[in-house]
């Protein structure tokens, strides 16, 4: 292709991308640097028949007129990256001289608010991601193995959890573990605790989001491997069965390797949609036992005092984690590339 045809074939891309990611990001960046102006306070002095007294009040006018003048805030650097609800770098240097085993700081660093964040993140992410590839293949083999006159309706229930949006599917299982639920009872009499509370459990409480990320998850790992399957060749199946390999020899050395591509593909947008994990945080009500990245950049921007600053430093450093969390895929895929 002549470099003005390439040009104007990848314009539209290029131009959507810069506005729709790369100044976005910048932005986000910007803001991370800067914080709120405080209110200015000026000493009033009032005097009555008893004397003089002198208070404080705020100056709304001027407040209003130096954030007008200063929308982003006063330049802070890199302030809110090294505070208490993130790097915490004042705290952790504390923490490391004050314990004496990796245990006691390990359990020190899970109080800080980003390190408890990133714990249940990464935790969730490494759990659910290889649970959902391992699910999504299981299902998409059983499904593609059963007769034809099944494999609609077999898909069609496989799909359901994709189908329901994220919040009513985590709502819906955490009605199912309360203690009047289906699940929580049953948890119930199998322990022989009626007292027995997965909400209240931290560990349960774990368990129970990683079980919704993969239920929600697993069918669109199904539905990627069930299409790679339809395109398995033939021949090669039926050489391995003709040499004497029976059904696990064909899917180890015939339908995987064929599949491995697509294990990427999952790979990378499972990664990715289990870093950002807040659903089902939210839908359990959650916080108390696990947070998340997401949800900590949720809990600055809600309320009555919004932190900007302190969302988009937990945005920045949430793009940084997704970025070295995809590094190892992406790099291995370019060299697999680079090699054909």
């Amino acid at each position: 292709m002549k470099h003005k045809s390439f040009f104007w074939f990848v314009l539209p891309s290029a131009m959507a991308m810069m506005l729709f990611i790369f100044f976005p990001i910048i932005s986000v960046i910007v803001q991370s640097l800067h914080v709120e102006h405080e209110q200015v306070i000026r000493k009033v002095e009032s005097c009555d028949l008893f004397g003089c007294k002198e208070s404080t009040t705020i100056d709304q006018e001027a407040t209003a007129a130096l954030r007008a003048a200063e929308p982003l805030g006063q330049f802070a650097g890199f302030k809110t990256y090294l505070d208490r609800n993130h790097l915490a770098t004042k705290e952790v240097g504390t923490t490391w001289k004050n314990t004496n085993s990796w245990r006691d700081f390990g359990a020190q660093m899970l109080n800080l608010p980003f390190y408890k964040a990133i714990g249940f993140t990464l935790t969730f992410t490494f759990v659910v991601t290889p649970l959902v590839i391992i699910v999504g293949f299981v299902i998409a083999v059983a499904v593609n193995s059963a007769v034809r006159q099944l494999r609609g309706p077999l898909i069609f229930f496989s799909l359901l959890p994709m189908m329901i949006t994220p919040l009513v599917g985590a709502l819906i299982l955490f009605w199912m573990v309360d203690a009047r639920g289906i699940i929580g009872a049953t948890l119930q009499h199998l322990a022989g605790d009626p007292e027995l509370s997965v909400k209240a459990s931290t560990p349960l409480m774990w368990i129970m989001l990683m079980v919704y990320g993969v239920w929600h998850a697993a069918p669109f790992a199904f539905i990627v491997y069930y299409a790679g399957l339809q395109t398995v060749n033939k021949e090669t199946l039926e050489a391995a069965r003709v040499d004497g390999a029976n059904r696990w020899l064909q899917i180890r050395h015939v339908v995987i390797p064929h599949l491995l591509p697509l294990t990427t593909f999952i790979a990378l947008m499972q990664l990715m949609d289990n870093f950002r994990v807040f659903e089902p945080i939210v839908s359990f009500a959650a916080n108390a036992h696990a947070t998340s990245l997401s949800w900590a950049i949720y809990n600055d921007l809600g309320g009555e005092t919004r932190q900007l600053s302190s969302a988009a430093a937990t945005s920045v450093l949430t793009i940084i984690g997704v970025a070295i969390l995809l590094s190892p895929v992406l790099v291995r895929t370019w060299r697999d590339f680079d090699r054909k």
